[in-house]
């Protein structure tokens, strides 16, 4: 594979939709930049793909950590150049109740994962994208952002938080030859949502996902739902008056704390 072939970075691509990704990257002849904590499932996902080694490289980062996933974004320009997409993937979903000292920790760390790491990803690579004016960084968000839900608070105020903040770095990146790209996925079947105890309507297999999210990056869409029936649902929740929202979820099962 020439280093010409196009290269994507991926955090969060030891499982679940960002492997699907880089999966979905890969057939399509891409180079991949993958980033997770846990790099030799990375490796033994590439071995069980058969992928060479010249078309793949994994990069050790906590996206929690500034330091650390900037340093990844760094790595990945000094040993592969500058990816033509950047994915801020990598994400965390627990339950949490405001009224236990815990979830304030919780809420922290979700906050410094799904948001503050999101921006540590893209860091490394926007202004070398706006000098080279070209480039697409997404942001993996989700129809949870869309009306919060009992027991997500943390995780519906930092998918709430990435749709904002693509929104002003989209603004920000208006002329550069930088697009921005927000991907609010629906119900995906990944260890993130195997612990739900409450329906998942639209489930969809992170293959599917993947191969919808590769053609919206492509196509450079500002915003896209996946499954769009998630989406239409989302939005008339959306529209609904408050009290008759409240009553709608009412005794709907919530998100698993992380200490019963």
């Amino acid at each position: 594979m020439s280093d010409a072939a196009p290269l994507v970075f991926i955090t969060g691509a030891s499982s679940g939709i960002g492997q699907a990704l880089a999966a979905r990257y890969a057939a399509a002849g891409w180079r991949l930049a993958l980033v997770a904590r846990r790099t030799e499932a990375i490796a033994a996902w590439a071995a069980t793909a058969g992928l060479p080694a010249e078309r793949w490289q994994a990069y050790a980062a906590d996206v929690q950590d500034v330091d650390s996933i900037v340093g990844a974004g760094q790595r990945c320009l000094a040993t592969q150049g500058l990816p033509q997409v950047v994915i801020a993937n990598a994400g965390i979903s627990v339950g949490m109740d405001t009224a236990e000292r815990a979830d304030l920790d919780v809420l922290r760390e979700t906050l410094a994962t799904n948001n503050l790491g999101l921006a540590a990803t893209f860091h490394p690579f926007l202004a070398d994208m706006r000098a080279a004016r070209r480039g697409t960084l997404v942001g993996i968000a989700s129809v949870a952002a869309i009306r919060g839900l009992p027991g997500h608070g943390a995780y519906c105020a930092s998918k709430a938080g990435v749709v904002a903040y693509c929104e002003s770095l989209r603004g920000e990146c208006r002329g550069s030859g930088v697009r921005v790209v927000t991907l609010l996925p629906g119900y995906i079947a990944t260890p993130l949502t195997a612990g739900n105890t409450y329906p998942m309507p639209f489930l969809m297999a992170p293959e599917v996902f993947a191969d919808r999210a590769f053609r919206a990056i492509d196509a450079g869409d500002s915003y896209r739902v996946i499954p769009w029936p998630m989406g239409v649902v989302a939005k008339l929740l959306r529209l609904l008056p408050n009290p008759l929202f409240d009553r709608l979820l009412a005794g709907r099962g919530r998100k698993k704390r992380r200490v019963p």
